[in-house]
């Protein structure tokens, strides 16, 4: 076996050299460029962030490379030229390939001008730069050479002196500038230096104004490789764009049409405190929407930021196909605009029928049903309703425990208001619409051959975000009550033999807050460092457990309606880092705390706010649910089934390289650690509770795996195995020398492979 590796891969590597042979008569590739800056005159840290720089804007680049070869390049050449539109070949030339990149496409004259022009716009007004090539076996590299003298820095900034209205204005932001003596001339800082004055007088009113109105004028005579800057308002600005604008009227279309033209008449508006809602049939919305949407009021003085957060807010209530705005001068007074909202509404109502496969690496495979009515302005304000019926099987296709088989189905209610419902009025200021919402959810679980379950769920509380990366969720009470029946002889005995399965059937009822908070700025996608957090915090029956003094240590029980309600604080806290390497390659990364306390009226988490371990989107060496909690593990024997094991405490760490590899095909290699535990001693399993030696009772897993970004999903196939066993005696747990993948019997005991949609993180 290893022999025909290697045989392949040499004829892989003799393959993707011989590139060469392909290339049209008399053409040479082109294998990249290289920057070389020859004086002494920049630190050896300012040349290696110039040459990076430099080197980046040279164009054409070269064929991609991965560990020195060109995979893509290898592809294109051995796809010869496809007969058909379609088929292998002409995937693999045209999806997988690329084409050669010729030194004739090259040219040197021209890149050494963009170098050129690029060091000046740095300060490096008396550069040098010439252009030269190196050929070896038909490759061919570009060399520039870089004199780049000496940088020419910043003595003085001087802004705008005169008495007019918008030299006042400009000359307030100065203490904000970007352009600083001492610091490096960089035209780059111009330009944002004139975005960000204009950003400034947007704020103030400036509506007509822009940054191309503006000019810095650069002195580079003053001596000793310094320039003077001088910013200036141009002469030909329009007399508009140096004038202060505030808002007059406020028109309101509702029910605009993009589709045809309608005539209608301001004269029968609807006028409502400083809005004026004009539509020609029976008024969609109730105007207080907008008195709660819009930040503009007669009067204001133009902003910038209140005319943006406005646009937002009615993108984010979900009501509106489009949204267009317009403001316009207003003839009868001078400097002042009329704003118009053109808005055109969604359908009302609509329906939604989904069909969903789904499969879990504790071999279960099924199907589901949801059926989804939305009401998308209920009573005019906005409000949106959404009822879900849902109905799905899972069948235990493989393993040792078929039969076993899940059927649910239920109904979910939710109702969301576009605003807080408070006994006292909160106004948002931030560019999303807070909401309050109210939910109520009903489920019934049959498992097979065990026991069936009916779950009953209903909260209220608030949503709202600070900005795009901050969000918040409060349920000021959150309910849950879950009652068990048909429970099955075959699962008694296992009670019997296992006492903690009894939990799984027991009546529970959980009420309490919920608090989370979420951070990310994950959707900056060409940032080199993103991060996402998610922590939350769960109690239940704080107030009540007071007023009941329920302890069940000492065997007295507190019941509400003749059942024991659950009384613990809860917090899970999920931290993530993503490290962008370059455009192809990436390293996620992810830990996981969590923890649970009960106490007064229970001695254990309830099970469904348990954690769990394992499975395709936690630590994928380990089956779903099937990790911990600590050392403890349940023998599963040929007529038992697979039990859920949770825990009240949980420590995940995880790791993945990600590395596209060729058209929708990306590649990825991942390291899992992790485990649970319990807060108090259980006879039953022995090992599980949490103790200092914790860190000693981690699972570790690791593996492989594939995505196929399809655009609309992601599909994910991992395949890992586990490399250190907790539930082994202590000093045997690492079992890195027993890998052994020509092993059936080791494989069908170590290697799980999980199949899911989108990233496990």
């Amino acid at each position: 076996m290893k022999r025909y590796l290697i045989v392949f891969m040499l004829s892989f590597l003799m393959s993707a050299c011989s590139n060469i042979k392909y290339l049209p008569k008399g053409e040479q590739l082109y294998v990249g460029a290289e920057v070389n800056i020859t004086d002494k005159e920049t630190t050896k840290s300012e040349r290696k962030s110039l040459t990076s720089e430099l080197e980046g804007v040279l164009r054409p680049r070269p064929n991609s490379k991965i560990l020195g070869l060109r995979p893509k390049l290898f592809f294109y050449n051995i796809a010869g030229t496809p007969k058909k539109q379609k088929g292998l070949r002409n995937w693999l030339k045209n999806k997988v390939g690329e084409p050669p990149v010729l030194m004739s496409q090259v040219d040197l004259d021209y890149n050494a001008s963009i170098i050129q022009n690029r060091l000046e716009n740095k300060g490096y007004f008396l550069a040098e730069t010439t252009a030269d090539s190196t050929e070896r076996n038909r490759k061919v590299k570009a060399q520039y050479s870089v004199q780049t003298k000496k940088q020419y820095k910043i003595r003085k900034v001087v802004f705008p002196q005169d008495s007019s209205v918008i030299t006042k204005a400009i000359k307030e932001t100065e203490a904000n500038t970007f352009l600083k003596a001492t610091e490096a001339y960089d035209l780059d800082k111009i330009k944002a230096e004139r975005e960000r004055i204009d950003v400034r007088l947007k704020e103030k009113g400036f509506y007509y104004f822009g940054p191309d109105y503006l000019i810095v004028k650069v002195d580079s005579t003053v001596g000793n490789q310094q320039v003077d800057l001088f910013l200036e308002v141009k002469k030909e600005t329009p007399a508009n764009a140096k004038q202060v604008y505030t808002i007059n009227d406020i028109f309101i279309y509702p029910d605009y049409s993009l589709r045809k033209e309608r005539r209608l008449n301001r004269d029968s508006a609807v006028v409502y405190k400083d809005f004026k809602i004009i539509d020609d049939g029976e008024p969609l919305f109730k105007p207080q929407v907008f008195d709660r949407t819009l930040f503009f009021h007669k009067g204001d003085v133009y902003n910038r930021t209140d005319h943006n957060l406005s646009l937002n807010r009615l993108v984010n209530l979900g009501v509106f196909r489009f949204v267009k705005n317009q403001f316009k001068e207003t003839d009868s007074i001078q400097n002042v605009l009329d704003a118009y909202y053109y808005l055109t509404p969604r359908e009302k109502k609509s329906i939604r029928f989904e069909l969903l496969g789904k499969t879990n690496s504790a071999n279960y495979t099924g199907t589901e049903v949801n059926i989804n009515w939305s009401n998308r302005n209920t009573f005019k304000g906005a409000e949106q309703l959404t009822i879900t019926g849902f109905g799905g099987v899972e069948t235990q296709v493989s393993g040792q425990n078929k039969g076993f088989n899940v059927y649910r189905f239920g109904a979910d209610a939710s109702l969301i208001w576009p605003r807080f419902i408070t006994p006292f009025n909160i106004k948002g200021t931030s560019a999303f619409v807070p909401k309050t919402r109210a939910t109520l959810g009903y489920e019934f679980q049959n498992r097979v051959k065990l026991y069936s379950l009916n779950t009953f769920k209903g909260s209220f509380g608030y949503l709202w975000k600070e900005e795009i990366r901050k969000e918040h969720q409060l349920n000021l009470i959150d309910v849950t009550y879950v009652n068990s029946f048909n429970v099955s002889d075959l699962y008694r005995r296992q009670i019997d033999s296992i006492p903690s399965l009894a939990r799984v059937i027991e009546k529970q009822l959980i009420f309490g807050p919920t608090y989370s908070f979420t951070f990310t700025n994950t959707t900056e996608t060409n940032k080199t460092h993103t991060f996402y957090y998610k922590g939350s915090i769960d109690l239940s029956a704080t107030i009540t457990g007071l007023i009941k003094n329920g302890n069940v240590k000492r065997g007295d029980t507190a019941t509400i309606l003749n059942v024991p309600y659950s009384e613990f604080a809860k917090t899970e806290h999920d931290f993530r880092y993503y490290l962008r390497l370059n455009d192809r390659n990436r390293i996620a990364s992810r830990i996981i705390i969590g923890a649970g306390l009960p106490y007064g009226n229970s001695s254990s988490l309830p099970f469904i706010k348990q954690f769990f371990s394992g499975g395709t989107n936690s630590i994928r060496a380990f089956r779903a649910r099937s990790l911990g909690p600590g050392t403890f593990r349940y023998n599963v024997d040929e007529d038992s089934f697979l039990p859920d094991q949770s825990g009240d405490f949980k420590l995940e760490l995880n790791a993945e390289y990600r590395a596209k590899l060729f058209s929708i095909v990306e590649g990825a290699a991942f390291i899992d650690a992790g485990n649970i535990w319990m807060a108090n001693e259980d006879p039953n399993r022995p090992g599980a509770v949490l103790s200092k030696d914790f860190m000693k009772e981690l699972a570790v897993g690791t593996g492989v795996g594939l995505r196929f970004d399809l655009s609309f999903l992601i599909l994910r196939g991992d395949l890992a195995f586990p490399i250190r066993k907790p539930y082994l005696p202590d000093g045997e747990r690492w079992v890195l020398n027993q890998i052994d993948f020509g092993n059936r019997e080791w494989r069908r005991e170590n290697l799980v492979f999980n199949l899911a949609i989108g990233y496990p993180f």
